[in-house]
């Protein structure tokens, strides 16, 4: 029987090739999918240049902009928004055993959290919440205008705070500070999801939620959209327009949804930028770069 023959020397160009093409499977096997939520008014086309900056850095990333409830179907109800959204994004969960992470704009960063929080069985790691009214929005901005545009900030309320209200996206985050007791009767959204009102499924929801790894709140003080701007960093007003923030929120206090918790953890980080415009967040390569980059391995 012949001796098995061993070869010396340089690898062959066949060789170098496979491990090449390992070596290659390697890398974009460590990056996590990416699934992103629009805001109110967007749709996929408005998150082109993010993805190409993702997919730049962390090549091989597969990054899903969930195209549903695009422009100014993005009104309808939230919590219907999460049910669907929540069927679209279940299977791209179900295919990442090793988890994905959730980067989520605007509006969509509260549909996100609801979904997060209502989902006992999610694996995203970093939620990374970009510029997002997560305390409630009580401004007059443009964005107002267009949804109602006859009302000032002093008067949404009367439209907000009731059944029909309740069916307009924006007032399922409307956080009046003069009409605390009507937000809390009458605010089937933003109340329930933040502790704001008790409910027999805050346990749960806790739980649901501190199942992420990371919780990153980017925002800025010319963003011009998001009012007050600290909302994103879950700062917000008290009765006399005062902005207090996160820490000083009860809902943090009192730990409602788990965020004290995440805090103690060190698994939330603040990220703040000036001179950037609301809707120019998903496009500053500044921000990707400082704010959302690192959270994406």
């Amino acid at each position: 029987m012949k001796t098995p023959q061993v070869i010396r020397g340089s690898p062959t160009p066949l060789l170098l090739l496979l491990l090449l093409l390992l070596l290659t499977g390697v890398c974009i096997d460590a990056y996590k999918p990416v699934v992103i939520v629009h805001g109110i008014f967007d749709g996929p086309k408005q998150f082109e240049t993010l993805s190409l900056y993702i997919t730049k850095v962390h090549p091989g990333t597969e990054v899903k902009v969930i195209d549903l409830y695009d422009n100014l179907a993005s009104l309808k109800p939230l919590w219907r928004q999460v049910r669907d959204f929540k069927k679209a994004i279940d299977p791209i969960m179900q295919k990442a055993p090793d988890g994905v992470h959730f980067l989520c704009f605007s509006q969509g960063g509260l549909i996100c959290r609801a979904l997060l929080s209502t989902a006992p069985d999610h694996n995203v790691h970093s939620f990374i919440s970009l510029s997002s009214p997560q305390a409630g929005q009580y401004g007059d901005t443009d964005y107002l205008r267009l949804v109602f545009p006859e009302c000032i900030k002093k008067t949404v309320f009367h439209i907000c705070y009731n059944r029909m209200g309740q069916k307009v996206s924006i007032c399922d985050y409307w956080n009046d500070p003069h009409h605390r007791s009507r937000y809390l009767q009458s605010n089937s959204f933003l109340a329930p999801l933040n502790g704001d009102r008790l409910h027999n499924e805050m346990k749960s929801w806790r739980e649901n939620f501190l199942r992420i790894k990371k919780l990153v709140l980017i925002g800025g003080p010319d963003d011009g959209v998001i009012t007050p701007w600290q909302s994103s960093h879950f700062g917000f007003y008290d009765s006399n327009e005062n902005v207090l923030e996160m820490r000083n929120q009860e809902f943090y206090k009192n730990d409602t949804f788990g965020l004290k918790t995440l805090s103690a953890r060190g698994d939330v980080s603040v990220c703040v930028h000036s001179g950037v415009k609301h809707v120019h967040w998903h496009s500053n390569f500044t921000v990707f770069r400082s704010c959302i980059e690192k959270w994406l391995t």
